[in-house]
């Protein structure tokens, strides 16, 4: 093997321990741990693994994690109401995560997505937060694109400028399309390809200086494919018939050609996912927990425009959907 590993445990542990390092000064000016709520329906068994790996991840990094397991034949109603409770909580509830994929076949994850507050979607799929990542003015970012990134930053991956990065996976909206835009942002020419691309061998081959692979088909991108000297990020994890895990990338004939490659799962994009899960949950509660210098969030009805009796908001930022809210300390990052 040629190409470097990129460590995604050693990077992700890093990470980590810089959120522990956030939350430890929050309490050193004496304001409370962030919060996240997780929610897990139904007793999937990868699922209740995932949950108990960010459950354990939040300990770790001193947040408070509060978890509510339902049945799995919980209404949409119900959870809905949850969702609800949740969001109208913001003293001890600075995240919300339901846990997806799968939701059980009768619930429709579409409008819970929605009804999670925007300030309070750590996993990053509301379409405002998917829409600021459009526009070039992230808040709440997808925690595995996001990751991604992380990793490609800390290998030092030559300037994106003039990179050709090829996103294989890309119908996805967890992980192939923010994928996309978080590349954009970088300055990447970069290309999506998905079920109906045509020569998928040629996009690979012929011009991905940066290879992200998200499709969830063991082996789909053949090691000979890669183009020499290229960063391969696998995000793919399979299950073979035999229990083993791989991804979609031909691990060891790629890692031949490639620069830089992740490892077999797990130990490359899954570690990021959870890691920046808890990056999102500190920088929701630094947006949100009211301090000397920045006025707490306000919460009313509001058809889009100014609350009952209330005087308009300074224009620094924030925005309104459906419950609305104001968060200063959101424009502050811009």
């Amino acid at each position: 093997m040629s190409a470097k590993l990129i460590n995604g445990k050693e990077i992700a542990a890093q990470v980590r321990q810089q959120v522990a390092a956030g939350v430890e000064a929050r309490k050193q000016k004496g304001l409370r741990a962030p919060g996240l709520a997780v929610v897990l329906v139904g007793h999937d068994p990868a699922s209740q693994v995932y949950v108990g790996n960010k459950r354990k991840a939040c300990e770790q990094a001193g947040i408070l994690s509060l978890s509510y397991d339902l049945p799995e034949d919980t209404s949409q109603a119900a959870l809905e109401a949850l969702v609800d409770e949740l969001n109208e909580n913001p003293p001890a509830v600075d995240g919300i995560l339901v846990q997806l994929p799968p939701l059980p076949s009768h619930l429709d994850a579409d409008p819970i997505l929605v009804k999670i507050r925007p300030d309070k979607d750590v996993d990053g799929f509301h379409p405002y937060n998917i829409g600021r990542l459009m526009q070039r003015k992230p808040t709440l970012r997808p925690c595995t694109p996001a990751g991604v990134i992380t990793l490609l930053d800390s290998i030092g991956t030559p300037p994106y400028k003039g990179q050709h990065a090829v996103i294989v996976g890309g119908a996805s909206n967890i992980v192939g399309r923010p994928m996309s835009m978080e590349l954009l942002l970088k300055g990447a020419t970069t290309t999506v390809c998905h079920r109906f691309t045509d020569n998928l061998e040629k996009f690979v081959g012929g011009e991905a200086d940066i290879l992200v692979a998200a499709v969830g088909k063991p082996g789909i991108i053949k090691g000979e494919w890669v183009k020499r000297g290229a960063t391969v990020i696998d995000v793919g994890i399979n299950r073979m018939d035999d229990g083993k895990l791989c991804g979609d990338v031909d691990f060891d004939a790629a890692a031949e050609r490639a620069a830089y490659i992740t490892p077999p799962v797990p130990g490359g994009v899954g570690p990021m996912t959870i890691a920046t899960l808890l990056e999102n949950t500190l920088y929701a509660a630094t947006c949100c927990t009211p301090t000397p210098d920045a006025p707490s969030r306000e919460l009313f009805v509001s058809g889009g425009g100014n609350p009952p009796n209330k005087t308009p908001p300074p224009k620094r930022g924030g925005f309104f959907y459906g419950r609305a809210f104001y968060c200063p300390y959101l424009a502050l990052a811009f």
